[in-house]
């Protein structure tokens, strides 16, 4: 991926609106496809993403294993060094912590406590119609 990219990360409720049901965040999940941004995820979040499938699309369980390459393929994966405790909500904070770690500018989210932060150390947290508005 190019240097000079803009690092996103996409907060799980965004890969799921985007792998199930289109709209804007499957738009972001296109330039992601097409190499426009460059994308940032953890383990965490990916095992996240698994559980979450799983439980509550299981239509869309049967083809997470492609959806798993894919994003192997496309998203840079960071390991976060450092554990934070910003947000109310736990997973929130493993969020912030793969987009400090790989250096993001933007968090796409739908989640409003992530959303509420408006910024967290020079990342803006946005909705992905606002990051598409900008980008």
């Amino acid at each position: 991926m190019a240097a000079n990219l803009i690092k996103v990360i996409l907060d799980t409720n965004i890969l799921i609106s985007g792998i199930g049901f289109g709209g804007k965040p499957r738009e972001i999940l296109n330039l992601i496809l097409d190499d426009k941004i460059e994308t940032i995820t953890s383990p965490i979040l990916l095992a996240e993403l698994e559980d979450i499938i799983n439980k509550k699309f299981p239509k869309l369980a049967y083809s997470f294993a492609l959806i798993n390459r894919q994003i192997k393929d496309k998203f840079k994966i960071v390991n976060p060094k450092k554990s934070l405790l910003v947000a109310r909500d736990e997973d929130d904070n493993r969020v912030l912590e793969a987009a400090l770690e790989g250096g993001c500018s933007y968090i796409i989210t739908g989640d409003k406590d992530l959303l509420d932060l408006k910024t967290f150390k020079n990342i803006k947290i946005l909705t992905p119609d606002t990051f598409l508005d900008i980008f």
